[in-house]
């Protein structure tokens, strides 16, 4: 029997999780976990990966305008944009142009890294755009200036992570090479904590623990997202989890079956765009 939809399924909205890739997935598993009532809508903008790459002006114009066309098509309750990278460049003038929508952002986790750290060496391993942004070095002057704060800025994981999370072999010495710069030794001391300020990299935490010269901690802002998209999208009490969304909309159009046969593993059918 075909299953209906109940009137309180049919009055939610969506929730909106924004990334250049696959990456947010990571921060959608542990949305789920926390809001369980709420059906969501995945975006990816494949066709623009990897937004590292780009020069901030013309990104920041293809966010926007990938924004008035969503929002537009999936009038969500709130967008999460789980991408440093995105929301570095262009969350500010997200909120200014669309002052109705709750925008839950992803920076780089450096306040919480500065908190925890013993040895004062933070390693933020990023996207070169993330990198490059003012607001990651206004983070590191309000939160962080007692630390040493090392950017890495890796112009290979973002791709690297892609293929991982779709089961390619990756090379070690290559994803070590990557990772090398994050760890620092000064006056007998060493990094001990390694800020993950892209969310494809948590995919590849384990990787990471076994290649680094030493442990450390690999800090994933993903619960913390969630967290904050909790509290800011009111929990629907007696709700059931919507049918009619939790699906996945790639920019390309066209994504490939490894791609496919992963949203399908995350619960969500590749939908229209």
């Amino acid at each position: 029997m075909r299953a209906t939809t109940s009137p309180m399924q049919s009055e939610q909205k969506p929730i909106l999780m924004f990334d250049s890739g696959i990456g947010g997935l990571t921060v959608l598993r542990e949305a789920r976990v926390l809001m369980p009532e709420r059906g969501f809508v995945y975006i990816a903008d494949d066709a623009g990966f990897p937004y590292g790459d780009w020069e901030e002006t013309p990104l920041r114009a293809r966010i926007l305008g990938l924004f008035r066309e969503l929002l537009a098509n999936h009038a969500p309750e709130a967008v999460i944009v789980a991408c440093n990278t995105a929301f570095t460049l262009a969350g500010t003038e997200l909120r200014q142009a669309f002052p109705d929508m709750r925008f839950i952002g992803t920076v780089p986790a450096i306040k919480p890294a500065a908190e925890r750290t013993r040895s004062g060496l933070v390693s933020v391993l990023a996207t070169p755009g993330t990198v490059r942004r003012a607001y990651t070095r206004d983070l590191i002057q309000s939160f962080a200036s007692q630390c040493h704060v090392r950017l890495v800025g890796s112009e290979n994981l973002a791709r690297m992570a892609e293929a991982y999370i779709r089961g390619e072999p990756l090379d070690d010495a290559a994803v070590q090479a990557e990772i090398a710069p994050c760890f620092i030794e000064k006056d007998d001391a060493r990094t001990d904590i390694v800020v993950l300020a892209c969310t494809h990299y948590p995919f590849m935490a384990n990787l990471f623990r076994r290649l680094a010269p030493w442990p450390v901690d690999w800090l994933d802002p993903a619960e913390a997202i969630a967290r904050q998209a909790r509290r800011l999208v009111p929990q629907v009490e007696g709700a059931e989890h919507p049918e009619n969304f939790d699906f996945a909309v790639f920019t390309s159009g066209n994504p490939d079956f490894a791609t496919r046969r992963l949203m399908q593993g995350f619960g969500l059918r590749t939908g229209p765009a």
